[in-house]
């Protein structure tokens, strides 16, 4: 979802129109700014900041030379600490209310998420830190989405308490030379994708490298949900604007393709017990040939694929996809070094380290697009301008209640498994996702 406009000409220009009819208003808090320090004196101070990303991604790089930057021009020292995406989405509520808390650290944005913890209380209000650096004005409107929340911790209205410095999405990953040796074009609908995938069962190859125990089968399935549905379907289902059918035509489908796929052989039943990065790895490894997941694989991509050519297309026979802001630096409202958090993120919407994002596989926010010159970046960034300028970005599946994402996962994993029918699974998650949803609306 991104935010306003782009420093000037920033690549994504296209991203404006990320969520034009989802965003909610813009929210804008008449707190002061001028309790905010924007030129805090570091020397003797340490800043605890934590975040998830692989040091090789293009976060990881941007943000490590981040550090180095926030160091310079502060004097303070800064105690990274690298945490697991499942690690911090566990033990948030639990560790952000201790005096264990870092000063910063990299969170999932939606409601189940960031959501959660600003209705808590645990997040600190950063409509002050908005105003006095000008972040609204580097983030592209519909990006404000994930960054705002209301008192309920649901998102698009209400106050900052989060800032995102990239953007995401879910495309497909493919094997060039493995689509060549098996002379398979890039398909461009639905039955080709289809095809495509029987071609490669027939040559013995299990081609779609999964994980049920974490994201990348939950996102499958939203995406082929997602095939058919309107752009109202999604409003509906991630903001509670109406009534959800998880027996309706586009989830139907959903759970039937994937037991169907399972069934052939294109999904192996033994993704029920594999990690994100089980099946990250397999792609890399040259043992799946397709892989469908987000952009933050890309840069890693980039760095360690070297026995293949590769590529990515966005999921054919379908304008929408799941994607969104990237994960936002959050400040926990018991840092004890606030004004150092609000710098450092500043830094990261610098130009010199969006241009990094940008050129090292990620999807920048803020850069000058004059900067970004890697071909595979510019291949990345052009998908995902495809796909905003069609207006398909949809959120991710798990976001409308705290408990969905584990909730989904295990229900995949019985549909794979073959304990629970398509329709047994689609009640079961049904009534979870309705369960949520009526603690969050109605508590």
């Amino acid at each position: 979802m991104r935010k306003r406009l782009l420093a000037t000409g920033a690549i994504l220009a296209a991203s404006a129109l990320l969520l034009a009819g989802c965003s909610g208003s813009s929210g804008g808090s008449d707190s002061s700014s001028a309790a905010v320090n924007t030129s805090p004196d570091g020397k003797g101070q340490t800043l605890t900041l934590w975040d998830y990303e692989d040091d090789t991604s293009a976060m990881g790089i941007a943000w490590n030379a981040a550090i180095k930057e926030f160091e310079t021009e502060t004097g303070a020292t800064v105690k990274f600490e690298a945490k697991s995406f499942e690690g911090i989405r566990s033990t948030a509520s639990q560790v952000l209310n201790s005096d264990a808390a870092p000063d910063i650290l990299e969170y999932n944005k939606g409601n189940a998420t960031a959501g959660l913890l600003a209705s808590q209380g645990l997040l600190t209000n950063l409509d002050p830190a908005v105003a006095a650096y000008g972040w609204d004005k580097k983030l592209a409107p519909s990006l404000q989405t994930t960054a705002k929340y209301d008192d309920k911790g649901v998102m698009g209205s209400g106050s900052y308490y989060g800032i995102p410095n990239y953007g995401e999405f879910v495309d497909v990953y493919y094997n060039k030379d493995m689509f060549a040796k098996y002379n398979i074009a890039v398909p461009t609908t639905f039955d080709e994708f289809q095809n495509a995938l029987a071609t490669f069962k027939a040559n013995g190859i299990t081609p779609l490298a999964e994980s049920a125990a974490e994201y990348p089968l939950g996102q499958l399935f939203y995406q082929l949900a997602l095939s058919n549905a309107t752009r109202q379907w999604v409003t509906d289902y991630q903001t509670y604007t109406g009534t959800v059918d998880f027996h309706d035509a586009d989830f139907t489908f959903a759970a039937n393709t994937i037991k169907d796929w399972v069934d052939k052989g294109y999904i192996s039943n033994s993704v029920t017990g594999m990690k994100a990065e089980d099946a990250g790895t397999a792609f890399e490894a040259g043992t799946n040939p397709i892989f469908y997941s987000g952009s933050w694989w890309y840069g890693r991509f980039v760095n360690e694929i070297k026995n293949f050519q590769w590529s990515s297309f966005l999921f054919p026979g379908s304008t929408m996809a799941p994607g969104s802001s990237g994960n936002l630096w959050v400040v926990p409202e018991n840092s004890k070094n606030k004004d150092l958090a609000y710098k450092f993120i500043d830094i990261t919407m610098s130009a010199p380290i969006q241009a990094l994002i940008g050129n090292n596989g990620g999807i920048p926010v803020a850069a000058n697009a004059a900067d970004i010159t890697d071909p595979k970046s510019k291949e990345l960034i052009a998908n995902f301008t495809t796909l905003t300028d069609r207006d398909g970005i949809a959120f991710y599946p798990d976001w409308p209640t705290p408990t969905f994402y584990d909730q989904l996962n295990a229900g995949l994993q019985e549909l794979v498994n073959g304990s629970k029918s398509p329709a047994d699974f689609l009640t079961e998650i049904g009534g979870e996702y309705q369960d949520g949803v009526d603690t969050i609306t109605k508590g």
